[in-house]
């Protein structure tokens, strides 16, 4: 069975960086796309990057000049730069497959502080 495991997640003061891993296993990862995404309690799950099987990438607005995606299609895994954090950019952070997706993975927490 497919399964996602995001780990990398910690506490970083404003400005600060943090770069998040996302292992895929159970299945063939280079041949799916892969996305990010985000969320704070309360509030619905939001997109932050996606990367295609062909490592195109996008970004949503809020995270765009700062955000990088990247893939490691040898280790299953993908990664998420993050520098020039905010305290908005504050959340758990989670990995999936878009075009599956698969159950959500515990996610990793992100908390940025002033």
């Amino acid at each position: 069975q497919a399964q996602l495991e995001e780990s990398g997640g910690g506490l970083v003061q404003t400005g600060g960086s943090l770069r998040l891993s996302c292992r895929l296993s159970g299945t063939h990862f280079g041949v799916h796309g892969m996305a990010w995404y985000r969320q704070v309690l309360g509030k619905q799950r939001e997109s932050v990057a996606n990367i295609t099987s062909g490592s195109l990438t996008d970004y949503a607005e809020f995270v765009k000049g700062r955000f990088t995606i990247s893939r490691d299609n040898l280790r299953n895994t993908v990664y998420l730069e993050m520098n020039r954090l905010e305290v908005e950019d504050t959340a758990v952070y989670y990995c999936n497959v878009p075009e599956l997706p698969l159950p959500w993975g515990q996610g990793t927490q992100v908390t940025v502080s002033t």
